[in-house]
């Protein structure tokens, strides 16, 4: 499913037209981005919860020349399912 699907069963699923859902899910999309990059978790009762872990820095390897090559530190959303959810998901 790509975003215009996703729009479109939205619309469906609660009744609206394609482009008032399209405005839900940029407005959905918009206050997840900013809450986690405000350092925030995101948490969907039921579904799962959105947060943002920080990667150290760590030391890797290239693998054409064999050199060491230091990877900097960075923070990486991370998503996880809740039990309810994931149980749904293996009925």
């Amino acid at each position: 499913m790509n975003k215009g699907e996703l729009i479109k069963a939205m619309a469906e699923k609660a009744g609206f037209t394609n482009k008032d859902a399209a405005t839900a899910y940029e407005a959905l999309i918009a206050s997840v981005t900013e809450a986690l990059k405000a350092g925030e978790k995101v948490q969907l009762v039921g579904f799962g919860t959105l947060e943002v872990k920080n990667v150290p820095a760590k030391t890797g390897i290239n693998p054409q020349t064999k050199a060491p090559v230091q990877i900097p530190a960075c923070k990486k959303p991370v998503m996880k399912f809740g039990k309810a959810y994931k149980d749904l998901i293996n009925q």
